[in-house]
Protein backbone atom coordinates (compact mmCIF):
# COMPACT_ATOMS: atom_id res chain seq x y z
CA UNK A 1 0.00 0.00 0.00
CA UNK A 2 0.81 3.35 -0.90
CA UNK A 3 2.56 5.31 2.27
CA UNK A 4 0.19 8.17 3.67
CA UNK A 5 1.39 11.43 2.78
CA UNK A 6 2.94 12.97 5.98
CA UNK A 7 0.93 15.64 8.29
CA UNK A 8 2.28 19.10 7.57
CA UNK A 9 4.61 20.35 9.46
CA UNK A 10 2.94 23.16 12.19
CA UNK A 11 5.75 25.65 13.57
CA UNK A 12 5.37 26.89 16.82
CA UNK A 13 7.69 29.82 15.85
CA UNK A 14 6.26 33.33 16.61
CA UNK A 15 8.31 33.98 13.62
CA UNK A 16 7.46 31.18 11.29
CA UNK A 17 4.85 33.27 8.60
CA UNK A 18 8.50 36.08 8.12
CA UNK A 19 9.43 32.80 6.16
CA UNK A 20 5.94 31.32 4.47
CA UNK A 21 6.22 31.38 1.01
CA UNK A 22 8.92 33.68 0.51
CA UNK A 23 12.68 33.19 0.46
CA UNK A 24 14.48 36.64 2.67
CA UNK A 25 17.61 37.79 2.77
CA UNK A 26 20.17 36.41 5.67
CA UNK A 27 20.08 39.94 7.00
CA UNK A 28 16.11 39.40 7.42
CA UNK A 29 16.39 36.49 8.87
CA UNK A 30 18.52 37.90 11.39
CA UNK A 31 16.09 40.91 11.81
CA UNK A 32 13.01 37.98 12.70
CA UNK A 33 15.60 36.36 15.16
CA UNK A 34 17.30 38.61 16.98
CA UNK A 35 14.85 41.58 16.97
CA UNK A 36 11.28 40.50 16.11
CA UNK A 37 11.12 37.56 17.74
CA UNK A 38 11.83 39.03 21.31
CA UNK A 39 9.71 41.41 20.63
CA UNK A 40 6.39 39.22 20.01
CA UNK A 41 7.38 37.50 22.70
CA UNK A 42 6.60 40.67 24.59
CA UNK A 43 3.84 41.96 22.95
CA UNK A 44 1.90 39.80 20.45
CA UNK A 45 0.12 40.73 17.82
CA UNK A 46 -3.16 41.94 16.85
CA UNK A 47 -5.54 43.65 14.82
CA UNK A 48 -6.29 46.90 15.52
CA UNK A 49 -9.36 47.03 17.72
CA UNK A 50 -10.29 43.68 17.08
CA UNK A 51 -11.58 41.51 20.10
CA UNK A 52 -9.15 38.46 21.64
CA UNK A 53 -9.27 35.29 19.80
CA UNK A 54 -10.35 36.76 16.54
CA UNK A 55 -7.98 37.29 13.84
CA UNK A 56 -6.20 33.97 14.61
CA UNK A 57 -4.28 32.40 11.52
CA UNK A 58 -3.21 28.20 11.63
CA UNK A 59 -0.03 29.20 13.19
CA UNK A 60 -1.57 30.76 16.38
CA UNK A 61 -0.61 34.64 14.97
CA UNK A 62 -2.87 37.61 14.29
CA UNK A 63 -4.41 37.47 10.65
CA UNK A 64 -3.95 41.12 8.82
CA UNK A 65 -5.91 41.67 5.84
CA UNK A 66 -7.06 44.25 3.75
CA UNK A 67 -10.75 45.46 3.55
CA UNK A 68 -11.67 43.17 0.86
CA UNK A 69 -9.52 40.06 2.57
CA UNK A 70 -5.90 39.84 0.78
CA UNK A 71 -3.59 38.56 3.39
CA UNK A 72 -1.15 41.22 4.68
CA UNK A 73 2.43 40.83 5.55
CA UNK A 74 4.07 42.18 8.75
CA UNK A 75 7.08 43.16 6.74
CA UNK A 76 7.57 43.65 2.84
CA UNK A 77 10.80 43.61 1.27
CA UNK A 78 12.38 42.70 -2.76
CA UNK A 79 11.75 39.01 -1.31
CA UNK A 80 7.65 39.59 -1.95
CA UNK A 81 7.89 40.30 -5.40
CA UNK A 82 9.19 37.90 -8.29
CA UNK A 83 12.94 37.12 -8.73
CA UNK A 84 12.25 38.57 -12.24
CA UNK A 85 11.05 41.72 -11.03
CA UNK A 86 12.46 44.74 -12.32
CA UNK A 87 11.64 48.54 -12.34
CA UNK A 88 11.51 48.45 -16.69
CA UNK A 89 9.46 45.53 -16.89
CA UNK A 90 7.12 45.83 -14.13
CA UNK A 91 7.12 49.51 -13.20
CA UNK A 92 7.94 51.09 -16.66
CA UNK A 93 7.93 54.85 -16.84
CA UNK A 94 4.55 57.34 -16.74
CA UNK A 95 2.97 57.64 -20.20
CA UNK A 96 5.00 54.29 -21.45
CA UNK A 97 3.75 50.59 -21.30
CA UNK A 98 2.90 48.89 -19.18
CA UNK A 99 1.20 52.09 -17.70
CA UNK A 100 2.07 50.79 -13.88
CA UNK A 101 3.56 54.99 -13.19
CA UNK A 102 0.03 56.36 -14.91
CA UNK A 103 -1.16 57.41 -18.77
CA UNK A 104 0.80 60.76 -18.77
CA UNK A 105 4.42 61.60 -18.87
CA UNK A 106 3.70 64.40 -16.35
CA UNK A 107 1.34 62.90 -14.02
CA UNK A 108 -0.63 66.04 -12.44
CA UNK A 109 2.23 68.70 -12.99
CA UNK A 110 0.60 70.10 -16.53
CA UNK A 111 -3.30 69.13 -16.25
CA UNK A 112 -4.87 68.39 -12.93
CA UNK A 113 -7.35 65.65 -12.74
CA UNK A 114 -10.82 66.68 -13.32
CA UNK A 115 -13.22 68.01 -9.96
CA UNK A 116 -16.50 66.42 -10.74
CA UNK A 117 -19.36 66.40 -7.98
CA UNK A 118 -22.38 63.98 -8.71
CA UNK A 119 -25.64 66.40 -8.49
CA UNK A 120 -29.27 66.29 -9.38
CA UNK A 121 -31.89 66.35 -7.40
CA UNK A 122 -35.77 67.68 -7.68
CA UNK A 123 -36.45 69.40 -11.21
CA UNK A 124 -34.33 70.73 -13.58
CA UNK A 125 -34.81 74.35 -12.44
CA UNK A 126 -33.06 73.61 -9.26
CA UNK A 127 -30.00 71.46 -10.57
CA UNK A 128 -29.39 73.95 -12.90
CA UNK A 129 -28.78 76.22 -10.24
CA UNK A 130 -26.64 73.70 -7.88
CA UNK A 131 -24.53 72.91 -11.35
CA UNK A 132 -23.89 77.19 -11.51
CA UNK A 133 -23.26 77.15 -7.81
CA UNK A 134 -20.72 74.42 -8.18
CA UNK A 135 -19.35 75.81 -11.07
CA UNK A 136 -18.28 78.98 -9.62
CA UNK A 137 -16.97 77.37 -6.43
CA UNK A 138 -14.15 75.51 -9.10
CA UNK A 139 -15.81 72.62 -9.89
CA UNK A 140 -14.36 71.46 -13.30
CA UNK A 141 -17.10 69.17 -14.76
CA UNK A 142 -20.35 68.33 -13.80
CA UNK A 143 -21.83 64.50 -13.45
CA UNK A 144 -25.42 64.21 -13.44
CA UNK A 145 -27.89 62.58 -11.36
CA UNK A 146 -30.72 60.97 -12.82
CA UNK A 147 -34.09 60.14 -10.83
CA UNK A 148 -35.38 56.75 -10.63
CA UNK A 149 -38.25 56.76 -12.72
CA UNK A 150 -35.67 58.63 -15.51
CA UNK A 151 -33.58 55.51 -15.05
CA UNK A 152 -36.10 52.92 -15.58
CA UNK A 153 -37.33 54.78 -18.59
CA UNK A 154 -40.15 56.06 -17.22
CA UNK A 155 -41.86 59.46 -17.73
CA UNK A 156 -42.79 61.86 -14.51
CA UNK A 157 -47.13 60.87 -14.65
CA UNK A 158 -46.14 57.15 -15.20
CA UNK A 159 -48.43 55.31 -12.32
CA UNK A 160 -44.63 53.43 -11.42
CA UNK A 161 -43.08 56.97 -11.13
CA UNK A 162 -45.60 57.68 -8.18
CA UNK A 163 -43.27 58.84 -4.93
CA UNK A 164 -40.07 58.59 -6.67
CA UNK A 165 -39.88 62.03 -8.63
CA UNK A 166 -36.97 63.86 -8.25
CA UNK A 167 -35.82 62.15 -4.78
CA UNK A 168 -32.46 60.71 -5.67
CA UNK A 169 -31.82 62.36 -8.65
CA UNK A 170 -33.34 65.19 -11.27
CA UNK A 171 -36.51 64.51 -13.08
CA UNK A 172 -35.80 64.78 -17.00
CA UNK A 173 -38.75 63.47 -19.17
CA UNK A 174 -38.31 65.78 -22.32
CA UNK A 175 -36.04 67.69 -24.45
CA UNK A 176 -37.30 70.84 -22.35
CA UNK A 177 -36.41 69.62 -19.14
CA UNK A 178 -32.69 69.23 -20.85
CA UNK A 179 -32.48 72.38 -22.38
CA UNK A 180 -33.17 73.81 -18.91
CA UNK A 181 -31.03 71.75 -16.86
CA UNK A 182 -27.90 73.21 -19.12
CA UNK A 183 -29.38 76.58 -19.58
CA UNK A 184 -26.67 79.07 -19.14
CA UNK A 185 -24.55 76.96 -19.13
CA UNK A 186 -21.45 76.16 -22.23
CA UNK A 187 -21.53 72.38 -23.76
CA UNK A 188 -18.58 73.05 -25.98
CA UNK A 189 -16.71 73.93 -22.85
CA UNK A 190 -17.92 72.12 -19.75
CA UNK A 191 -17.38 68.67 -19.65
CA UNK A 192 -20.50 66.43 -18.77
CA UNK A 193 -21.48 63.28 -17.18
CA UNK A 194 -24.13 61.35 -17.17
CA UNK A 195 -24.80 58.31 -14.99
CA UNK A 196 -27.63 56.65 -17.34
CA UNK A 197 -27.68 53.18 -18.42
CA UNK A 198 -30.63 51.44 -20.14
CA UNK A 199 -32.50 54.84 -21.44
CA UNK A 200 -28.55 56.41 -21.98
CA UNK A 201 -29.24 56.63 -25.76
CA UNK A 202 -32.39 58.77 -24.77
CA UNK A 203 -30.62 61.10 -22.58
CA UNK A 204 -27.44 61.17 -24.58
CA UNK A 205 -29.55 62.23 -27.86
CA UNK A 206 -31.09 64.91 -26.41
CA UNK A 207 -27.82 66.24 -24.49
CA UNK A 208 -26.60 65.99 -28.10
CA UNK A 209 -29.87 68.40 -29.59
CA UNK A 210 -29.22 70.53 -26.69
CA UNK A 211 -25.37 71.44 -27.32
CA UNK A 212 -26.45 71.99 -31.15
CA UNK A 213 -29.68 74.38 -30.14
CA UNK A 214 -26.70 76.22 -28.42
CA UNK A 215 -24.56 76.10 -31.44
CA UNK A 216 -21.84 73.92 -30.12
CA UNK A 217 -20.44 71.45 -32.60
CA UNK A 218 -20.41 68.53 -31.81
CA UNK A 219 -16.99 67.13 -33.03
CA UNK A 220 -15.87 69.74 -30.05
CA UNK A 221 -18.06 68.64 -27.34
CA UNK A 222 -16.32 66.54 -24.28
CA UNK A 223 -18.23 64.23 -21.54
CA UNK A 224 -19.43 60.79 -20.97
CA UNK A 225 -22.18 58.33 -20.60
CA UNK A 226 -21.91 56.05 -18.16
CA UNK A 227 -23.86 53.23 -20.55
CA UNK A 228 -22.79 50.31 -18.96
CA UNK A 229 -25.65 47.93 -18.94
CA UNK A 230 -24.02 45.03 -17.65
CA UNK A 231 -23.07 46.18 -14.65
CA UNK A 232 -26.78 46.61 -14.19
CA UNK A 233 -27.59 42.80 -14.61
CA UNK A 234 -24.70 42.31 -11.96
CA UNK A 235 -24.93 45.32 -9.38
CA UNK A 236 -27.55 47.64 -9.65
CA UNK A 237 -30.28 46.14 -11.58
CA UNK A 238 -31.65 48.74 -13.43
CA UNK A 239 -32.52 47.32 -16.77
CA UNK A 240 -35.26 47.86 -18.95
CA UNK A 241 -34.52 45.15 -21.89
CA UNK A 242 -33.16 42.10 -21.60
CA UNK A 243 -29.30 41.66 -22.47
CA UNK A 244 -29.03 41.02 -26.13
CA UNK A 245 -30.62 44.25 -27.38
CA UNK A 246 -29.47 46.13 -24.47
CA UNK A 247 -25.90 45.34 -25.74
CA UNK A 248 -27.26 46.27 -29.43
CA UNK A 249 -28.09 49.70 -27.99
CA UNK A 250 -24.85 50.02 -26.04
CA UNK A 251 -23.20 49.42 -29.85
CA UNK A 252 -24.92 51.56 -31.10
CA UNK A 253 -23.61 54.52 -29.68
CA UNK A 254 -19.95 53.27 -29.81
CA UNK A 255 -20.40 53.57 -33.78
CA UNK A 256 -22.41 56.80 -33.45
CA UNK A 257 -19.92 58.45 -31.56
CA UNK A 258 -16.66 57.34 -33.19
CA UNK A 259 -18.21 58.96 -36.35
CA UNK A 260 -20.04 62.31 -34.80
CA UNK A 261 -18.39 62.67 -31.43
CA UNK A 262 -14.82 61.69 -31.34
CA UNK A 263 -14.23 63.68 -27.94
CA UNK A 264 -17.17 62.19 -26.17
CA UNK A 265 -17.01 58.87 -24.30
CA UNK A 266 -19.89 57.03 -25.17
CA UNK A 267 -19.57 54.50 -21.81
CA UNK A 268 -18.12 54.51 -18.86
CA UNK A 269 -17.53 51.08 -17.56
CA UNK A 270 -18.33 50.80 -14.00
CA UNK A 271 -17.19 48.81 -11.23
CA UNK A 272 -18.74 51.80 -8.80
CA UNK A 273 -21.85 49.82 -8.03
CA UNK A 274 -20.37 46.39 -8.20
CA UNK A 275 -18.37 48.01 -4.99
CA UNK A 276 -21.30 48.98 -4.07
CA UNK A 277 -23.24 45.64 -3.91
CA UNK A 278 -20.74 44.35 -1.68
CA UNK A 279 -18.07 42.92 -4.09
CA UNK A 280 -13.95 42.75 -2.73
CA UNK A 281 -11.93 45.37 -4.73
CA UNK A 282 -10.30 42.78 -6.97
CA UNK A 283 -13.96 41.35 -8.18
CA UNK A 284 -14.54 44.89 -8.63
CA UNK A 285 -11.76 45.17 -10.68
CA UNK A 286 -12.06 41.63 -12.73
CA UNK A 287 -15.19 42.11 -13.25
CA UNK A 288 -15.22 45.48 -14.61
CA UNK A 289 -12.67 45.02 -16.99
CA UNK A 290 -14.23 41.64 -17.77
CA UNK A 291 -17.45 43.63 -18.82
CA UNK A 292 -15.19 45.75 -21.11
CA UNK A 293 -13.88 43.05 -22.94
CA UNK A 294 -17.13 41.99 -23.23
CA UNK A 295 -18.38 45.41 -25.15
CA UNK A 296 -15.41 44.97 -27.56
CA UNK A 297 -15.71 41.61 -28.21
CA UNK A 298 -19.70 42.86 -29.41
CA UNK A 299 -18.44 46.03 -30.96
CA UNK A 300 -16.06 43.69 -33.30
CA UNK A 301 -19.03 41.14 -34.09
CA UNK A 302 -20.28 44.30 -35.61
CA UNK A 303 -17.58 44.87 -37.42
CA UNK A 304 -16.38 48.24 -35.59
CA UNK A 305 -12.51 48.80 -35.90
CA UNK A 306 -11.07 48.45 -32.10
CA UNK A 307 -8.53 51.41 -32.60
CA UNK A 308 -11.83 53.86 -33.84
CA UNK A 309 -13.64 52.98 -31.07
CA UNK A 310 -11.02 51.87 -28.37
CA UNK A 311 -9.59 55.10 -27.37
CA UNK A 312 -13.50 56.66 -26.52
CA UNK A 313 -13.92 53.48 -23.87
CA UNK A 314 -13.37 54.98 -20.22
CA UNK A 315 -13.88 53.54 -16.82
CA UNK A 316 -15.51 53.91 -13.38
CA UNK A 317 -13.63 52.95 -10.56
CA UNK A 318 -14.73 53.17 -6.32
CA UNK A 319 -12.77 54.32 -3.72
CA UNK A 320 -12.97 52.78 -0.65
CA UNK A 321 -11.06 53.01 2.89
CA UNK A 322 -8.45 50.74 2.19
CA UNK A 323 -5.80 53.10 1.08
CA UNK A 324 -2.95 50.63 -0.46
CA UNK A 325 -5.43 48.25 -1.78
CA UNK A 326 -7.32 50.78 -4.03
CA UNK A 327 -4.23 52.47 -5.21
CA UNK A 328 -2.73 49.07 -5.96
CA UNK A 329 -6.16 48.37 -7.72
CA UNK A 330 -6.17 51.16 -9.90
CA UNK A 331 -2.55 50.56 -11.20
CA UNK A 332 -3.27 47.14 -11.71
CA UNK A 333 -6.17 48.36 -13.91
CA UNK A 334 -4.52 50.45 -16.30
CA UNK A 335 -1.70 47.05 -16.87
CA UNK A 336 -3.84 44.82 -17.50
CA UNK A 337 -6.12 46.89 -19.56
CA UNK A 338 -3.54 47.71 -21.98
CA UNK A 339 -2.53 44.24 -22.07
CA UNK A 340 -5.85 42.95 -23.23
CA UNK A 341 -6.21 45.78 -25.64
CA UNK A 342 -2.63 44.63 -27.50
CA UNK A 343 -2.18 40.98 -26.64
CA UNK A 344 -5.86 40.13 -26.92
CA UNK A 345 -7.61 42.27 -29.52
CA UNK A 346 -4.53 43.26 -31.47
CA UNK A 347 -4.99 47.26 -31.29
CA UNK A 348 -2.23 49.00 -32.75
CA UNK A 349 -3.41 52.64 -32.03
CA UNK A 350 -1.48 53.30 -28.65
CA UNK A 351 -4.56 55.56 -27.32
CA UNK A 352 -6.56 52.40 -27.50
CA UNK A 353 -4.53 50.56 -25.02
CA UNK A 354 -4.23 53.82 -22.64
CA UNK A 355 -7.29 52.94 -19.38
CA UNK A 356 -8.86 56.96 -18.74
CA UNK A 357 -11.40 56.83 -15.32
CA UNK A 358 -13.49 58.38 -13.20
CA UNK A 359 -13.21 57.64 -10.08
CA UNK A 360 -15.98 58.50 -6.99
CA UNK A 361 -15.70 57.47 -3.43
CA UNK A 362 -17.62 55.16 -1.82
CA UNK A 363 -21.03 55.89 -0.77
CA UNK A 364 -21.90 52.63 0.73
CA UNK A 365 -19.19 53.39 3.22
CA UNK A 366 -20.40 55.79 4.75
CA UNK A 367 -22.94 55.53 7.79
CA UNK A 368 -25.71 57.72 8.93
CA UNK A 369 -24.12 57.43 11.92
CA UNK A 370 -21.94 60.42 13.45
CA UNK A 371 -21.86 61.46 9.28
CA UNK A 372 -19.14 64.47 9.75
CA UNK A 373 -16.81 61.59 10.45
CA UNK A 374 -17.48 60.68 6.77
CA UNK A 375 -15.40 64.26 5.65
CA UNK A 376 -12.27 61.97 6.99
CA UNK A 377 -13.38 58.88 4.95
CA UNK A 378 -13.78 60.62 2.06
CA UNK A 379 -10.62 62.37 2.34
CA UNK A 380 -8.74 59.39 2.55
CA UNK A 381 -10.58 57.67 -0.45
CA UNK A 382 -9.77 60.97 -2.41
CA UNK A 383 -6.29 60.67 -2.08
CA UNK A 384 -6.25 57.43 -2.58
CA UNK A 385 -7.68 57.69 -6.02
CA UNK A 386 -5.45 60.81 -6.71
CA UNK A 387 -2.40 59.00 -5.89
CA UNK A 388 -3.75 56.13 -8.11
CA UNK A 389 -3.86 58.33 -10.80
CA UNK A 390 -7.58 59.02 -11.49
CA UNK A 391 -8.41 61.91 -14.70
CA UNK A 392 -11.49 62.40 -12.56
CA UNK A 393 -13.00 62.44 -9.25
CA UNK A 394 -16.14 63.46 -7.31
CA UNK A 395 -15.91 63.02 -3.58
CA UNK A 396 -19.58 61.98 -1.95
CA UNK A 397 -20.83 64.50 0.53
CA UNK A 398 -21.02 63.55 4.48
CA UNK A 399 -24.46 63.36 4.72
CA UNK A 400 -25.62 60.83 1.54
CA UNK A 401 -26.80 58.24 4.00
CA UNK A 402 -29.43 60.36 5.42
CA UNK A 403 -30.79 62.40 2.00
CA UNK A 404 -29.86 64.20 -0.90
CA UNK A 405 -26.95 66.98 -0.46
CA UNK A 406 -27.37 69.86 1.09
CA UNK A 407 -25.51 73.05 -0.78
CA UNK A 408 -23.08 73.23 2.65
CA UNK A 409 -22.30 69.17 2.43
CA UNK A 410 -22.04 69.67 -1.29
CA UNK A 411 -19.22 72.66 -0.44
CA UNK A 412 -17.12 70.66 1.74
CA UNK A 413 -17.04 67.81 -0.77
CA UNK A 414 -15.95 69.67 -3.54
CA UNK A 415 -13.10 71.39 -1.30
CA UNK A 416 -11.91 67.91 -0.37
CA UNK A 417 -10.93 67.59 -3.66
CA UNK A 418 -9.14 71.17 -3.74
CA UNK A 419 -7.16 70.54 -0.58
CA UNK A 420 -5.73 66.95 -1.89
CA UNK A 421 -4.92 68.71 -5.28
CA UNK A 422 -3.37 72.41 -3.88
CA UNK A 423 -2.25 71.62 -0.03
CA UNK A 424 -1.57 68.01 0.28
CA UNK A 425 1.52 68.12 -2.53
CA UNK A 426 0.78 64.58 -3.88
CA UNK A 427 -0.04 66.07 -7.05
CA UNK A 428 3.67 67.66 -7.63
CA UNK A 429 5.26 64.21 -8.80
CA UNK A 430 4.09 60.97 -10.80
CA UNK A 431 2.89 57.84 -8.75
CA UNK A 432 4.71 58.41 -5.46
CA UNK A 433 4.21 55.52 -3.80
CA UNK A 434 5.70 53.72 -6.95
CA UNK A 435 8.44 51.40 -6.39
CA UNK A 436 7.21 50.41 -2.63
CA UNK A 437 7.55 47.06 -1.93
CA UNK A 438 4.23 46.64 -0.22
CA UNK A 439 2.27 48.46 -2.76
CA UNK A 440 3.93 46.44 -5.56
CA UNK A 441 3.19 43.08 -4.19
CA UNK A 442 -0.67 43.98 -3.85
CA UNK A 443 -0.56 45.16 -7.55
CA UNK A 444 0.68 41.98 -8.71
CA UNK A 445 -2.29 39.87 -6.92
CA UNK A 446 -4.69 42.82 -8.14
CA UNK A 447 -3.08 41.52 -11.58
CA UNK A 448 -2.96 37.83 -11.16
CA UNK A 449 -5.93 37.38 -9.49
CA UNK A 450 -8.20 39.45 -12.53
CA UNK A 451 -6.18 37.17 -14.87
CA UNK A 452 -7.65 34.30 -12.84
CA UNK A 453 -11.33 35.89 -13.15
CA UNK A 454 -10.89 36.54 -16.93
CA UNK A 455 -10.18 32.81 -17.54
CA UNK A 456 -13.48 31.60 -15.43
CA UNK A 457 -15.81 33.68 -17.37
CA UNK A 458 -13.77 32.69 -20.44
CA UNK A 459 -14.16 29.15 -19.91
CA UNK A 460 -18.36 30.30 -19.40
CA UNK A 461 -18.44 32.03 -22.87
CA UNK A 462 -18.76 35.55 -21.77
CA UNK A 463 -19.87 37.70 -19.76
CA UNK A 464 -23.20 37.75 -20.61
CA UNK A 465 -23.18 34.27 -20.32
CA UNK A 466 -22.32 34.46 -17.22
CA UNK A 467 -24.19 36.88 -15.88
CA UNK A 468 -27.57 34.67 -17.12
CA UNK A 469 -25.73 31.47 -14.83
CA UNK A 470 -25.56 34.58 -11.97
CA UNK A 471 -21.79 33.92 -11.24
CA UNK A 472 -20.63 37.25 -10.61
CA UNK A 473 -23.71 37.51 -8.58
CA UNK A 474 -23.40 35.07 -6.42
CA UNK A 475 -19.63 36.02 -6.01
CA UNK A 476 -20.47 39.28 -4.61
CA UNK A 477 -23.21 37.70 -2.69
CA UNK A 478 -20.74 35.99 -0.85
CA UNK A 479 -18.32 38.32 -0.10
CA UNK A 480 -20.46 40.96 0.70
CA UNK A 481 -22.17 38.07 3.51
CA UNK A 482 -18.29 37.88 4.90
CA UNK A 483 -17.44 41.34 5.21
CA UNK A 484 -20.79 41.75 7.04
CA UNK A 485 -20.56 38.93 9.18
CA UNK A 486 -16.46 40.44 9.94
CA UNK A 487 -18.08 43.79 10.76
CA UNK A 488 -20.50 41.55 13.32
CA UNK A 489 -17.81 39.94 14.92
CA UNK A 490 -15.61 43.29 15.15
CA UNK A 491 -13.49 42.24 12.69
CA UNK A 492 -13.58 44.78 11.12
CA UNK A 493 -14.16 48.16 13.13
CA UNK A 494 -16.28 51.07 11.53
CA UNK A 495 -15.95 54.30 13.89
CA UNK A 496 -18.70 55.08 15.30
CA UNK A 497 -20.95 52.06 14.21
CA UNK A 498 -19.65 48.92 15.55
CA UNK A 499 -17.36 50.79 18.19
CA UNK A 500 -16.76 54.46 19.43
CA UNK A 501 -20.40 55.21 18.99
CA UNK A 502 -22.26 57.41 20.75
CA UNK A 503 -26.23 58.84 20.98
CA UNK A 504 -26.66 61.61 18.61
CA UNK A 505 -29.17 64.15 17.50
CA UNK A 506 -30.33 63.88 13.74
CA UNK A 507 -28.44 66.83 11.48
CA UNK A 508 -29.98 68.92 9.12
CA UNK A 509 -31.09 67.08 5.93
CA UNK A 510 -32.48 68.08 2.22
CA UNK A 511 -36.08 66.96 1.82
CA UNK A 512 -37.65 66.64 -1.61
CA UNK A 513 -41.43 66.13 -1.27
CA UNK A 514 -44.34 65.90 -3.88
CA UNK A 515 -44.42 69.12 -5.33
CA UNK A 516 -41.53 68.24 -8.03
CA UNK A 517 -43.98 65.29 -9.73
CA UNK A 518 -47.00 67.82 -9.82
CA UNK A 519 -44.72 70.47 -11.53
CA UNK A 520 -43.13 67.62 -13.99
CA UNK A 521 -46.31 66.88 -14.35
CA UNK A 522 -48.03 69.78 -15.46
CA UNK A 523 -45.00 70.51 -17.50
CA UNK A 524 -45.43 67.18 -19.59
CA UNK A 525 -49.31 68.12 -19.93
CA UNK A 526 -48.41 71.10 -21.48
CA UNK A 527 -45.77 69.87 -23.81
CA UNK A 528 -48.22 67.16 -25.14
CA UNK A 529 -50.63 69.98 -25.62
CA UNK A 530 -48.45 71.87 -27.86
CA UNK A 531 -46.17 69.82 -29.84
CA UNK A 532 -46.97 68.41 -32.93
CA UNK A 533 -48.06 64.77 -31.41
CA UNK A 534 -48.33 63.26 -35.14
CA UNK A 535 -44.55 64.05 -35.75
CA UNK A 536 -43.68 62.69 -32.42
CA UNK A 537 -45.99 59.63 -33.57
CA UNK A 538 -44.02 59.08 -36.74
CA UNK A 539 -40.09 59.58 -35.55
CA UNK A 540 -41.45 56.66 -32.81
CA UNK A 541 -42.69 54.23 -35.69
CA UNK A 542 -39.26 54.83 -37.61
CA UNK A 543 -37.54 54.26 -34.64
CA UNK A 544 -39.66 51.11 -33.83
CA UNK A 545 -38.83 49.40 -37.80
CA UNK A 546 -34.65 50.41 -37.25
CA UNK A 547 -34.65 48.78 -33.51
CA UNK A 548 -36.61 45.70 -35.09
CA UNK A 549 -33.84 45.29 -37.99
CA UNK A 550 -30.36 43.46 -37.65
CA UNK A 551 -27.47 46.15 -37.44
CA UNK A 552 -24.91 45.33 -40.10
CA UNK A 553 -21.38 47.42 -39.95
CA UNK A 554 -21.04 50.53 -42.17
CA UNK A 555 -19.61 50.81 -44.90
CA UNK A 556 -17.59 53.73 -46.59
CA UNK A 557 -17.16 55.82 -42.91
CA UNK A 558 -21.30 55.51 -42.83
CA UNK A 559 -22.66 53.70 -39.58
CA UNK A 560 -25.50 51.18 -40.05
CA UNK A 561 -28.43 51.66 -41.78
CA UNK A 562 -30.32 50.29 -38.56
CA UNK A 563 -28.19 52.18 -36.33
CA UNK A 564 -31.03 53.26 -33.84
CA UNK A 565 -29.03 56.58 -32.67
CA UNK A 566 -30.04 59.02 -35.44
CA UNK A 567 -34.00 57.60 -34.94
CA UNK A 568 -33.81 58.66 -31.08
CA UNK A 569 -31.97 62.18 -32.20
CA UNK A 570 -35.00 62.73 -34.63
CA UNK A 571 -37.72 61.55 -31.57
CA UNK A 572 -36.30 63.90 -28.95
CA UNK A 573 -35.88 66.85 -31.49
CA UNK A 574 -39.20 66.18 -32.18
CA UNK A 575 -40.21 66.11 -27.94
CA UNK A 576 -40.69 62.94 -27.52
CA UNK A 577 -40.43 61.70 -24.24
CA UNK A 578 -37.83 59.15 -22.47
CA UNK A 579 -40.89 57.69 -21.73
CA UNK A 580 -42.13 57.26 -25.02
CA UNK A 581 -39.04 56.47 -26.71
CA UNK A 582 -38.30 53.57 -23.92
CA UNK A 583 -41.78 52.14 -24.53
CA UNK A 584 -41.28 51.96 -27.95
CA UNK A 585 -38.26 50.38 -27.66
CA UNK A 586 -40.09 47.77 -25.28
CA UNK A 587 -43.08 46.80 -27.67
CA UNK A 588 -39.42 45.44 -29.72
CA UNK A 589 -37.44 44.64 -27.44
CA UNK A 590 -39.68 43.23 -24.32
CA UNK A 591 -38.60 44.34 -21.10
CA UNK A 592 -36.54 41.97 -18.67
CA UNK A 593 -37.20 40.34 -15.42
CA UNK A 594 -33.85 38.65 -13.60
CA UNK A 595 -34.10 35.14 -12.91
CA UNK A 596 -33.57 34.36 -8.77
CA UNK A 597 -30.99 32.15 -8.85
CA UNK A 598 -29.72 30.37 -5.70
Amino acid sequence: MPEKPAKPQVIESPIADVFENRHPSQAEKNWAEKTLAPTLEKNPERPIGAPTGTNIDKLGHARFTTISGLPIRRLYTQADLPEDWSEEKYLGYPGQPPYTRGIHATGYRGKLYTMRQFSGFASPEETNQRYKYLLEHGGGGLSVAFDLPTLMGYDSDHAASEGEVGKCGVAIDSLEDMEILFSGIDLEKTTVSMTINSPASVLWAMYLVVAEKQGADWKKISGTIQNDILKEYIAQKEYIYPPAPSMRLVIDTFEFGSKFTPRFNTISISGYHIREAGSTALQELAFTLYDGVEYVEWARKRGLDVDEFGPRLSFFFNAHNDFFEEIAKYRAARKIWARVMRDRFGAKNQRTWLMRFHTQTAGVSLPAQQPMNNIARVALQALAAVLGGTQSLHCDSYDEALALPTEEAARIALRTQQIVAYESGVTQTVDPLGGSYFLENLTLQMENGTFDYFGKLDAMGGMVKAIERGYPQKEIAESAYQYQRAVEAKEKIIVGVNDFTIEEEPPQILYIDETVARQQSGKLKALRARRSNEAVQSTLDALKKAAAEQPQAGTNGKISPANTMPYIIDAVRAYATVGEVCDALREVYGSYTETSIT
